[in-house]
Order: structure tokens, then C-alpha cells, then sequence
């Protein structure tokens, strides 16, 4: 017969218990110091997964190339007329900036969804970290991954005809512009991903969200072409704001109320959102 014996810390220890540590940090105080060590350790995880599965990189590579030739060649000759589509992708691969981050953005929802399904979560929550910075490593590694998507737009677009008539600060600031909306909408994909009980409903759910934003847009047509009830709808659509602020940026034009519009929607979806998928992922882990 064997003899168990529990160890208890003293009455009135000021070392707090491992378990308490734990709650400790899953409610959130850890330094920044800590937590900005903490992300950079997950993203780095999260580079290393992209590292050993390359083809994982597949969409932010393909995409940007197929989307710009089939646009450009399917409709560029009906929008600026046959042989002069040059003139369309200046006016294209502007717009094709905001919804590469879109797409891009949808992966998060999935990516999160799917380590659930792995168990990884579960490793997470045994970790005294701050669970906000799970979510922050995801967005961190995303943002990379879309700039990868946008610098192989831009090379395309330039390979097609695509001109600067501002500067490169401008060009600059447009892709820093797409950078922080699709860091913002990647809030509501993760929340997707944390409602949702598969990777595939994500996806379904997703494109029910991304189809009507990016077509019912300027990203591939002028507004004034449209009926009046959708040029209201493409007047209010976030992504018509992002598109027409890289295009004053890129190829001149206006620029204030777009960009201003962009960046209140990235602020008050991010407002929104993040708590809202934070304290889900809290629930959840």
C-alpha cells in the first residue's frame, strides 16, 4: 500500500500558486515587455508552420498573378477598349490592392479554426501567456504574408503597364493603407473562425461576406456605370474607399475623404471586433 503525500504552500506565501500564475495571465497581466516577447515567439512558430508547408503560400503567390492577367484580359478591352489595356490596369491593380487583403485576411479565420481542430490550442492554454497574443501573432504573419501578395501584384501590374503619376511615397502610403484595413478585417475572420465548427463553413461564410463587397464595388468598374441603388451601396462599401484612396495615391486624384473613410472603418471594425474575438478565443481556451 502506497502512501500519497500533498504538498501545500505555507499560509500567507507571497509566491503565488502555478494555477494562480495561470489566471494570472490569462486575465491579462503580463508587462508589454513580456507580450511583445510572447507574440513574437508565436509569430515566429507561425513562420516556421509557413516554412514547412510552402504551400500554404500558394494563394498569396497565385492569386495576385491570376486575378490581375484574367481581369486585365477579360475585361480591360471592353473598359479603356481593345489594345489599350494598359490604361485599365492603372486603373485595376489600385483597386485589386484592397481585395488581395480581403482574401488574404479569410485565411486567418481558417488557419484559426483548424489548429482548434489539431489540439495546438490546447498547448496554448496550459502556457502563461496573455491569449490576446495568440490572435496578434496570427495578424502579425498575415500582414506578412499580404505584403508578399501585393509587392507580386505591383510587379505584375508593372509588367503590364501600371504607372506611378504621384511618387513613391505615395505608392508607399497606398500599400500601407491596405496593410491596415486588411489587419482590421482580419478581427472579423478570426472571429468567424472561432464561431464557426469547421474550416469549411469559414470559407462559406466568408465568401457570402466578400463577394458582394468586392464586386459591388470601384475595384473593377466605375460607379457611375452602376444602377443608382448599387452606386449607394459602392458609395458605403469599405472597399470602394480603399480602392479609390490608392488610386489618388498611385495615379492622382483625391485623396482625403477616402483615405479618412478607410481608416475610420479599419478603427471601428478593430474597435468592435477585437474584443469580441479575444474574449470568444478566451472562452474558447
Amino acid at each position: 500500500m502506497s502512501t500519497t503525500t500533498l504538498s501545500q504552500s505555507p499560509v500567507g506565501s507571497s509566491a503565488p500558486a502555478p494555477a494562480q500564475r495561470a489566471a494570472d495571465s490569462s486575465d491579462g497581466r503580463i508587462g508589454l515587455r513580456a507580450n511583445l516577447r510572447h507574440i513574437g515567439a508565436l509569430a515566429r512558430r507561425n513562420a516556421l508552420q509557413i516554412k514547412q508547408d510552402p504551400e500554404s503560400m500558394f494563394d498569396a503567390v497565385l492569386m495576385p498573378i491570376i486575378f490581375i492577367l484574367l481581369f486585365t484580359y477579360v475585361f480591360g478591352g471592353a473598359m479603356a477598349g481593345k489594345g489599350n489595356q494598359s490604361d485599365y490596369v492603372n486603373y485595376l491593380v489600385p483597386g485589386l490592392m484592397a481585395m488581395m487583403g480581403m482574401n488574404i485576411a479569410m485565411g486567418v479565420g481558417t488557419g484559426i479554426n483548424d489548429d482548434f481542430k489539431k489540439g495546438v490550442m490546447d498547448r496554448f492554454r496550459t502556457m502563461p501567456i496573455a491569449r490576446s497574443s495568440v490572435l496578434i501573432a496570427k495578424i502579425v504573419v498575415e500582414i506578412g504574408r499580404m505584403l508578399i501578395a501585393t509587392t507580386i501584384l505591383l510587379a505584375m501590374g508593372f509588367l503590364l503597364g501600371l504607372e506611378i503619376h504621384t511618387s513613391v511615397l505615395g505608392l508607399l502610403a497606398a500599400i500601407g493603407l491596405s496593410m491596415v484595413f486588411g489587419a482590421a478585417l482580419m478581427w472579423i475572420f478570426i472571429l468567424l473562425g472561432l464561431t464557426m465548427k469547421t474550416a469549411q463553413a469559414v470559407q462559406g461564410m466568408a465568401m457570402l461576406v466578400l463577394m458582394p463587397l468586392q464586386f459591388g464595388s470601384s475595384i473593377f468598374a466605375k460607379p457611375t456605370t452602376m444602377p443608382g441603388w448599387l452606386q449607394t451601396f459602392t458609395d458605403y462599401n469599405p472597399l470602394s474607399n480603399l480602392a479609390d484612396a490608392a488610386r489618388g495615391l498611385i495615379i492622382g486624384g483625391p485623396v482625403a475623404h477616402s483615405a479618412f473613410m478607410t481608416l475610420a472603418w479599419a478603427a471601428g471594425i478593430t474597435v468592435v471586433m477585437a474584443p469580441l474575438a479575444v474574449s470568444k478565443f478566451r472562452k474558447k481556451t
